[in-house]
Formats: structure tokens, C-alpha cells, sequence
């Protein structure tokens, strides 16, 4: 079981460095999908199978077809891309290494790593209360407690979509 947990997490990782260092946009959300689909298989080892299908319809199905969609509809050519100084990438990766080594800092922390990985401890899994039918459970949280953030994500891949069609359509003067 942690051989199959250990291959899945070296996927995701491997498939969302891919994401970042593939030049290619196509390229980049097949390895997202790829990257999703790792992450499913870890639900599936958590004994969360809804959560593993979710996963797989909605975030590999129909966010990256969306994804997939708007990167297509925007023509991005190497002739429209502006060129960046040096100064500006490292300042980038710097960033990004320091918000990392935080997060990993921040997670180390506060998370033990029996909770993080439940199947690792046997006593988590038999501390844990859960009930009965976790998928009423989990519906009734999402349209009860759950349901501005819900809609507020829903209304803000919508105004993402309204963005780019904006930005990519094409006005008399260029056509």
C-alpha cells in the first residue's frame, strides 16, 4: 500500500513540475490531467471513492477541457509573447522557492505525518468517527455551509471564461 502511495506521489509531482516547465500550453494541461488523475488515485487509497470520481468528471473532464478550450482560443504565438528580462524570472523563481520552503515549513509543523497520510497509522483510522453515509454528509455541508464559496467559484470561473474570450477576440483594426 505505501509503494502504491509512494509511485502516485512521485506522478503528481513529477506531472505538476511538467505543468510548470513545459513550453508547450497543450502540453502543460496534459500533464494537469495527469497530475489529476495521480491525485484521484489517492483518494482512492484514502477509501474515498466519491471524491476519486469528482476528481476525475469534473477537475480531468471538464475544467481542463475548459482550460484546453481557452488556451486554444487565445492563438499564443512566440511572436506575441513579450520578452522578459532576467532580473524578472530570477526574482520569480526566488519567490516561488521561498512561498515553498514556507508552505513546507508551515506544514511540517502543524501536521503530523500519521494524519497526513492515514494508512500509514492504523489507530487513525480506527479513532475516527466517521459516519455512516459520508456522501449525504458531505452534500449536505456543500449546499448548506458550504454554498457562497461554492457559487462565488462558480461566478469567478465564469468571469475567468468572459476574460479570455475578451482578450482574445480580435478587433477590426488587427484583423
Amino acid at each position: 500500500m505505501i509503494w502504491l502511495f509512494l509511485i502516485l506521489s512521485a506522478i503528481s509531482i513529477l506531472s505538476a513540475l511538467f505543468v510548470i516547465f513545459f513550453k508547450n500550453p497543450v502540453y502543460s494541461i496534459l500533464s494537469l490531467i495527469l497530475c489529476f488523475f495521480s491525485i484521484a488515485g489517492h483518494f482512492l487509497l484514502l477509501q474515498s471513492e466519491f471524491l476519486a470520481a469528482i476528481q476525475v468528471i469534473v477537475y480531468a473532464g471538464a475544467i481542463m477541457v475548459l482550460f484546453l478550450f481557452i488556451i486554444m482560443l487565445m492563438n499564443l504565438s512566440r511572436t506575441t509573447e513579450p520578452k522578459r528580462p532576467f532580473s524578472f524570472v530570477l526574482i520569480s523563481v526566488v519567490t516561488s522557492f521561498l512561498l515553498f520552503g514556507s508552505l513546507v515549513l508551515s506544514l511540517t509543523t502543524l501536521i503530523k505525518p500519521s494524519t497526513f497520510c492515514p494508512f500509514l497509522s492504523q489507530s487513525v483510522i480506527a479513532q475516527s468517527n466517521l459516519p455512516k453515509n459520508p456522501i449525504s454528509v458531505l452534500g449536505t455541508m456543500l449546499f448548506n455551509d458550504y454554498l457562497f464559496p461554492f457559487e462565488f467559484s462558480s461566478l469567478l470561473f465564469l468571469a475567468a471564461l468572459v476574460g479570455v474570450v475578451v482578450l482574445s477576440k480580435k478587433t477590426k483594426e488587427n484583423s
